[in-house]
C-alpha cells in the first residue's frame, strides 16, 4: 500500500511550529519539523518529504535563503512560505525564486490544509518508485486521478506515445479500493490480431488448434482488480464489438465456451490517438468510445510540463546508474539546461532512454551535456526549423515547426540511423514495432515517406 511522505514545517517560533504540526496531524497528515533553515537542510539530507512549509523571517538563515537552497538541491520539492502582511514584498520575491505560494499570517487551519492539498507531491507508489509531479500541470493531473481512483469509474487516458499512461494507470489502481487486487495490463498494439481475442477473453480446451487446455483471459485475471487496455484504438473493429458487449454486460465468455463469467473489475483504457478523429475515420466504434470515455484524463506531453523534465532525468539517472554500478552520477548545469531546451517528441520514454545512454557515455561522476547526445531537432516547441529541411527519406518536410512534424522527422531520422530496422528504431524511440508501422503507414499515405 502507498506510503505518504510527511510535510516539513520550518518555523523558529516553537509555539507556532507546534500549532501547525498539530493542525496537520489532526487532519491525518504526517509532519516533521525544524527550528530553522540549516536544521531543515540537514533533515532533508536523510528524510524525504512531500512539501516544505517555511516561515520567511528566521535567523540566521531566512526563508528566502532556504527556498533558494532547496531549489538548488531539490528542484522537484514544492515550497510554501508563511509571511506577515508587512513582508508581502518579500513574498513576491519568494514567488520569483520558485515558491509555489505563500500564506499570510495569521491564517486559518483550513487555508493551511488547502495549500497542502494543492501543492504537496503525490505519495510513493508500490516499492520505491516515486511519481514525479513537480510541474503544476502534473500536480493537477494526479489530483484528478486521485479523486477518480476512489470510484470504480472507467477511465480513459490519452496522450502522445511515451507520456507515462501506464504509470498513471498504476497510480489510479494503487489509490483505489482494489489496490490489493491484481493490476493486469495488455498492449492491444503488441499482440497479433489473431491472438488478441483469446488473450483478452480466454479460451476453452479444444477451442482452436493448439488449445490443449483451458486458459483464463486478461479480463478474468483482473478479477477484483484493475485491467489496463493499452492502445485500445489498435484493436480490430470486429473485436471492438465483442469488447463493447463485455463492458455492457459485465461478463465475459471464453473462446469456445458457453458459460459466461461475471466480472468484477475496474477498467482503464489508453490511446495515443485523437479519439474523436479515430471515430470519424472509422478506426474506433463510436459506441465503444462513449463506453470508455466516462472519465477522460488527457496527459500533457513532457514539453507541456517542463518542471518535470530535470527531476525525471535525475530519477532515471539514479535508477540506471545504480544498476550499472555508478550510483554517484549527477547532472551538470549545462546538461540540465540542454534537457530543459529539448523538445522531447518521444516524451518520458525518450528521456529515460537518453539518461540510460548517458550512464554509459559519461566519463566522470558528472554528466555533461555532450554525454546526452540529444537528437538534432529544434529544442523548443514552436521553433522554426532550418529552411527546406530534408527528411532521411528524401522528402521536403513541412516548415510549420509544429510537434507532429518534429515527431515525424525524429522518427524518420531514427529509422535511418537504425539502417531501416523497424525493430531497432522502435527500441530507440521507446515505441512498439506495431505503433511504428502504423505511423510509417500514415506518413506513406500522406506522401511524406517512401520507405
Amino acid at each position: 500500500m502507498a506510503q505518504e511522505l510527511p510535510i516539513l514545517i520550518v518555523e523558529d517560533d516553537p509555539n507556532l511550529r507546534e500549532a501547525v504540526c498539530d493542525t496537520l496531524e489532526l487532519a491525518g497528515q504526517a509532519a516533521v519539523s525544524a527550528a530553522g533553515g540549516e536544521e531543515a537542510l540537514r533533515l532533508l539530507e536523510t528524510q524525504a518529504v512531500s512539501l516544505v512549509v517555511s516561515d520567511v523571517r528566521m535567523m540566521p538563515m531566512d526563508g528566502i535563503t532556504l527556498l533558494k537552497e532547496i531549489r538548488g538541491r531539490y528542484a522537484h520539492l514544492p515550497v510554501v512560505l508563511m509571511t506577515a502582511h508587512a513582508d508581502v514584498d518579500r513574498a513576491v520575491e519568494a514567488m520569483r525564486s520558485g515558491a509555489c505560494d505563500f500564506l499570510l499570517k495569521p491564517f486559518e487551519p483550513r487555508a493551511l490544509l488547502e495549500h497542502v492539498e494543492r501543492y504537496r507531491l503525490p505519495e510513493t507508489m508500490d516499492g520505491d518508485e516515486r511519481v514525479v509531479a513537480c510541474d503544476p500541470a502534473s500536480r493537477n493531473l494526479f489530483a484528478l486521478a486521485a479523486r477518480v481512483a476512489r470510484t470504480d469509474t472507467t477511465v480513459l487516458l490519452t496522450g502522445e506515445s511515451g507520456v507515462g499512461k501506464e504509470v498513471l494507470a498504476r497510480y489510479i489502481h494503487n489509490r483505489s479500493a482494489r489496490r490489493d487486487g491484481p493490476f493486469v495490463a495488455i498492449n492491444c498494439a503488441a499482440i497479433p490480431d489473431s491472438l488478441l481475442e483469446a488473450t483478452l477473453f480466454g479460451y476453452e480446451k479444444g477451442a482452436f488448434t493448439g488449445a490443449q487446455q483451458a486458459q483464463a483471459g486478461k479480463f478474468e485475471q483482473a478479477q477484483e482488480g484493475t485491467l489496463l487496455l493499452d492502445e485500445v484504438t489498435e484493436m480490430p473493429l470486429a473485436l471492438q464489438a465483442k469488447l463493447l458487449r463485455v463492458l455492457q454486460e459485465r461478463e465475459v465468455e471464453r473462446v469456445g465456451g458457453k458459460k459466461p463469467v461475471a466480472l468484477d473489475i475496474r477498467l482503464v483504457a489508453t490511446s495515443n490517438r485523437d479519439m474523436a478523429e479515430a471515430v470519424a475515420r472509422g478506426v474506433l466504434r463510436e459506441d465503444l468510445y462513449y463506453r470508455l470515455n466516462v472519465f477522460p484524463l488527457p496527459i500533457p506531453a513532457l514539453r507541456q510540463r517542463p518542471d518535470d523534465i530535470v527531476p525525471l532525468a535525475r530519477r532515471f539517472l539514479a535508477e540506471h546508474g545504480a544498476r550499472s554500478g555508478r550510483s554517484g552520477l549527477r547532472l551538470a548545469p549545462s546538461a540540465e539546461e540542454a534537457l530543459r531546451r529539448h523538445a522531447w517528441p518521444g516524451n518520458v520514454r525518450e528521456l529515460e532512454n537518453v539518461m540510460q545512454r548517458a550512464v554509459i557515455l559519461a566519463t566522470g561522476e558528472t554528466v555533461e551535456a555532450g554525454a546526452l547526445h540529444l537528437a538534432a531537432i529544434p529544442a523548443v516547441a514552436g521553433e522554426t526549423p532550418p529552411a527546406n529541411p530534408v527528411t532521411p527519406a528524401g522528402k521536403d518536410a513541412p516548415k510549420t515547426g509544429n510537434m507532429r512534424d518534429l515527431e515525424r522527422e525524429h522518427i524518420l531520422e531514427t529509422l535511418a540511423a537504425a539502417g531501416g530496422s523497424r525493430k531497432l528504431a522502435g527500441e530507440r524511440l521507446g515505441m512498439s514495432e506495431r505503433t511504428l508501422r502504423h505511423k510509417l503507414r500514415q506518413y506513406r499515405e500522406a506522401g511524406l515517406f517512401d520507405g
